[in-house]
């Protein structure tokens, strides 16, 4: 019965890679930007295509254009794909988030993936959010710094899932906090050295 169960359910699951890759690759950042005439954004700043990076061309409403566009394609992922059972909506939330991070339209350089693994996590978990969301302005409001609240926000839901006993769930956060923070490592280093910006730092 377990082996005709998975059987059944193999083909909405590869079915859920694929929409969650393709939809998370959309590279919006780069889209908005280009519409917007302000060229590549990929040549500027760190040369990321997500919100961060959008922010240094000065456009403020752009940035929060690709931030919440970058997070719904991780939630759309997840929702819809979660109308074919649970393990179809964690798979396509994971395909989404890798699909941001490697898009295979850009050479496979993509973004960080915060905005994403937030929109994915919007999806699964929504009331997760708001943990995220209070962990992440408090560590703001003591650090300053972005990236080290993203990177222990990342580091706490998993735990919280878990917690909470939402552990397939849990699971997949888990692997997408260690991508996250392999993804960050740059920033991890200069958060180390103690060169990493600031919140409200120019230049």
């Amino acid at each position: 019965m377990d082996l005709l169960s998975w059987q059944l359910g193999l083909p909405f699951t590869l079915l859920s890679l694929a929409f969650g890759y393709l939809l998370g690759s959309i590279p919006f950042g780069l889209i908005l930007t280009r519409m917007a005439g302000l060229g590549d954004v990929r040549k500027i700043g760190s040369g990321n295509i997500g919100a961060t990076n959008v922010l240094r061309t000065g456009n403020k409403k752009l940035a929060a254009a690709t931030l919440l566009l970058d997070a719904l394609k991780g939630s759309a992922a997840a929702f819809i794909a979660s109308y074919w059972g649970v393990e179809a909506g964690i798979a396509a939330g994971f395909a989404a988030f890798i699909g941001h991070l490697y898009p295979v339209w850009l050479g496979f350089k993509g973004g960080k993936g915060v905005a994403t693994y937030i929109g994915v996590l919007l999806g699964l978990a929504p009331l997760m959010v708001l943990a995220f969301a209070v962990i992440w302005l408090g560590m703001a409001k003591i650090s300053r710094y972005s990236s080290l609240s993203a990177l222990v926000a990342t580091a706490i839901i998993p735990v919280l899932l878990y917690a909470a006993g939402n552990e397939k769930v849990a699971l997949l956060f888990t692997a997408m906090t260690v991508i996250t923070w392999v993804k960050h490592r740059a920033n991890i280093r200069r958060l180390l050295a103690g060169t990493e910006s600031k919140i409200g730092d120019k230049g």
